[in-house]
C-alpha cells in the first residue's frame, strides 16, 4: 500500500476512477436485494494525492508522562480541489451528465472550500446536474439506493472508503476496473489484489484486467469506440452464460482465466 502511494505522488496521479457497475446476468451474485441493485451502474471519482494520508503536520509526539498524542493534517489547496472537480465533470460527460459532490461541509473547513470550488467549476459545465451530499449520507444511500448516482467526485478518504463500500455491488472485486489519471500518464489496473492463494491454478477472473483496459482506451486514447467494443465483448460472453469460479452459480462448470480471456478476445474480434 505505502508503495502504491509513492508511485501515485511520485507520478501526479491525482484522479482515481472506480467504475461499480452490477451486469444484469449477475444481480443474484451481489449480497444485496436484486430490487436494490438492480440498473447500478456508477463511477467514483477519488482525490489521490491529498487530504489527511499526506497532510502536514502528521505524527506521534510522545509526552513524559507516558502519554501521546498523534496528528494527521487534512488540508487541499483550490488547485487541487479545481483539477479533479474537472476530472468529475469531464467524465460525467461521457456517462449520464450526473455529478455528486461528496463532503462534510457542516464540520469540515476543507469540506467548505471543496463545496466552493467545486460549484464554480461546475458553472463551466452547464450540460452536467451537480449536486451536494454529505458523506455519511452518500454511504447509506449507496446501500439503501445505488441507482441514484451516476458519476460520484470526493476527496481522498472519503474516497477510499465509498469505493471500497460500492465495490459490493457488482458481486466480485473480480469485475471492476480501475484508472489513476495524472496530467500525462494514466495507471491502468483491476481493483482486486494479486491474490497469491490461487496463484498458478489458472482460475482468476481476467474480467477486472479487461474492463481496465477499456478504460486506458476511452480516457487515455480517445478511442471512445474500441472502448465499447471491449465491453460489448464481456457483456456478450457473460451474456452467453459463461463464468468464472467467482461468480459462477453453485453446481455450474467455471470457465479458467485463459478460457475465459480467450471467450472475449473473440467477441472483440468479431466486432471489427
Amino acid at each position: 500500500e505505502r508503495g502504491l502511494l509513492a508511485i501515485r505522488k511520485e507520478l501526479d496521479l491525482y484522479a482515481n476512477l472506480r467504475p461499480a457497475k452490477c451486469f444484469p446476468m449477475l444481480v443474484d451474485a451481489s449480497p444485496l436485494k436484486r430490487q436494490i441493485v438492480e440498473g447500478t451502474d456508477l463511477m467514483v471519482i477519488r482525490e489521490l494525492t491529498g487530504g489527511l494520508y499526506f497532510g502536514e503536520p502528521r505524527g506521534v509526539e510522545r509526552f513524559a508522562d507516558g502519554g501521546a498524542r498523534a496528528i494527521n493534517t487534512m488540508a487541499y489547496t483550490s488547485r487541487e480541489v479545481e483539477r479533479i472537480a474537472r476530472i468529475g465533470f469531464e467524465v460525467a460527460r461521457k456517462r449520464r451528465r450526473r455529478l455528486t459532490s461528496v463532503d462534510k461541509v457542516n464540520v469540515l473547513v476543507v469540506s467548505q472550500l471543496w463545496r466552493e470550488v467545486v460549484t464554480r467549476v461546475g458553472q463551466e459545465y452547464p450540460d452536467v446536474t451537480l449536486d451536494h451530499i454529505l458523506v455519511d449520507n452518500c454511504a447509506m444511500a449507496l446501500v439503501r439506493r445505488p441507482t441514484q448516482f451516476d458519476t460520484i467526485v470526493t476527496e481522498n478518504t472519503f474516497g477510499d472508503i465509498l469505493s471500497d463500500e460500492a465495490a459490493i455491488l457488482a458481486g466480485s472485486m473480480g469485475m471492476l476496473p480501475s484508472a489513476s489519471l495524472g496530467g500525462s500518464v494514466g495507471l491502468y489496473e483491476p481493483v482486486h489484489g494479486t491474490a497469491p492463494d490461487i496463484a498458478g491454478q489458472g482460475i482468476a477472473n481476467p474480467i477486472a484486467a479487461i474492463l481496465s483496459s477499456a478504460m486506458l482506451l476511452r480516457y487515455s486514447l480517445n478511442m471512445e469506440k474500441d472502448a465499447d467494443r471491449v465491453d460489448q465483448a464481456v457483456l456478450r460472453v457473460l451474456d452467453a452464460g459463461h463464468r468464472t469460479a467467482d461468480i459462477a452459480a453453485a453446481g455450474a462448470r467455471p470457465r479458467g482465466t485463459r478460457e475465459m480471456g480467450d471467450l472475449i478476445v473473440r467477441e472483440v474480434e468479431r466486432q471489427y
